[in-house]
């Protein structure tokens, strides 16, 4: 599932990755997979911001700001059964 295009957060500093798979392990979405000894992002925009693979990594090679963007706007609007805010608008603080 995609949520919006170009919008994700994450992070991915492939130089201090070791491979251990544990961000691919974590991922809820499959935005991680382990290739050559080493983690590679599949499809950024796969990345729901929650956490898992940052909370996971001992070696400090992903960053990612959970709970925040445009991904958890639509959520939480959904939830909620509101229209998405995130603030990144100019006019009436609407979600992109």
């Amino acid at each position: 599932m995609i949520y919006l295009a170009g919008v994700s957060t994450l992070q991915f500093d492939a130089e201090r990755c070791t491979g251990c798979g544990m961000c691919a392990e974590v991922c809820p979405h499959g935005v991680f997979i382990i290739a050559s000894a080493k983690a590679s992002i599949t499809n950024k925009d796969k990345c729901m911001e929650c956490g898992a693979c940052e909370n996971n990594c001992a070696f400090d090679a992903i960053r990612v700001s959970s709970g925040v963007g445009c991904a958890a706007a639509i959520i939480n609007g959904m939830i909620t059964g509101g229209e998405p805010s995130c603030g990144c608008s100019s006019e009436g603080g609407t979600c992109c």
